[in-house]
Parts: C-alpha cells; sequence; structure tokens
C-alpha cells in the first residue's frame, strides 16, 4: 500500500497547484483502477495523440464524449435488452462504464470515430501564437563616423 503525503508540496510552492493535483489523482486512481474497457493511447505526431478504446457490443447511441474541466469523459451506456436471449456463455462484457482522461494545457478534441468494436479519439496540443517561441531580430546601432568631431557651441 501506497501512501504519499504532498501537504508539504502545498505549503512550499505557489502556482503549482496543478501539478500536486494531477499526482493526486494519479496517485489516488492508481490503487483501485478499473481495467475496463481496455484501451491504448498512442503517439500520432509530436503534438497528436490517439486513444483508442474498445467498445464491442455499444452501438454510437450508446457512447457519449464530453470534455469539461480539461478532463475527457467517455462513458457508455447500453440500454435494457428486453429480447428473451438464453447465453450458454456470455464473455462480451457490455456493462456501462466511464473512463476518464485528464488532458494537458492546449490540448483538445479534433476527432472521434467508431469502427470495428472500437471508439478512437484524436487529440491535438494546439500551443497559442503568443506562447510559441519566436526569433528576435537583433539590429545594429548606427555607427557614426569616427572622423567627425562633435562641436558645442559656448556663449
Amino acid at each position: 500500500m501506497r501512501n504519499f503525503d504532498l501537504t508539504p508540496l502545498y505549503r512550499a510552492t505557489v502556482g503549482f497547484d496543478q501539478i500536486a493535483d494531477l499526482m493526486d489523482r494519479a496517485l489516488a486512481s492508481d490503487v483501485g483502477q478499473n481495467t475496463y474497457p481496455p484501451y491504448n493511447i498512442e503517439k500520432t505526431a509530436d503534438d497528436a495523440w490517439r486513444i483508442s478504446i474498445a467498445v464491442a457490443g455499444f452501438s454510437d447511441d450508446d457512447l457519449a464524449i464530453e470534455v469539461k474541466d480539461r478532463s475527457l469523459h467517455v462513458t457508455a451506456r447500453k440500454a435494457e435488452d428486453d429480447s428473451d436471449h438464453t447465453y450458454l456463455h456470455r464473455g462480451i462484457a457490455t456493462r456501462a462504464f466511464e473512463r476518464r482522461f485528464h488532458l494537458a494545457d492546449h490540448v483538445r478534441v479534433t476527432e472521434a470515430s467508431h469502427e470495428n468494436g472500437m471508439l478512437h479519439i484524436d487529440l491535438v496540443r494546439e500551443v497559442p501564437e503568443a506562447l510559441k517561441p519566436r526569433r528576435i531580430a537583433i539590429t545594429s546601432a548606427k555607427r557614426k563616423d569616427a572622423n567627425l568631431v562633435e562641436a558645442k557651441s559656448v556663449n
């Protein structure tokens, strides 16, 4: 059992609340993390990712994707099946789930698609122009003519 107290971090820093909150969330959810449904996180470019979640048995209407408070929430609710099925073995889980992913600053969802039992969510980081590094041009000062002597009037 791991138990970390991050209180000294809160007392000794100013403006780093997001980092401490992120560590708290990661440590708290690590203990009893549910593994259903399985998912992959793939880096598709320097500033782009794809989350793929196995959602076999769910239709587009059963799935919901929402971004709020810099968190991506993926939920699935299967409608009640009124048909009279007799299963000898039921290995495809279609139980409801909620999966959350904390998003970094300036990361947004660009697309979501559902194909062949996989839900794909594409993300991209779009850094605002004001925060991007920029090159500053260096201009040289105009040199004065070395042979010119400045004269002051005396009155």
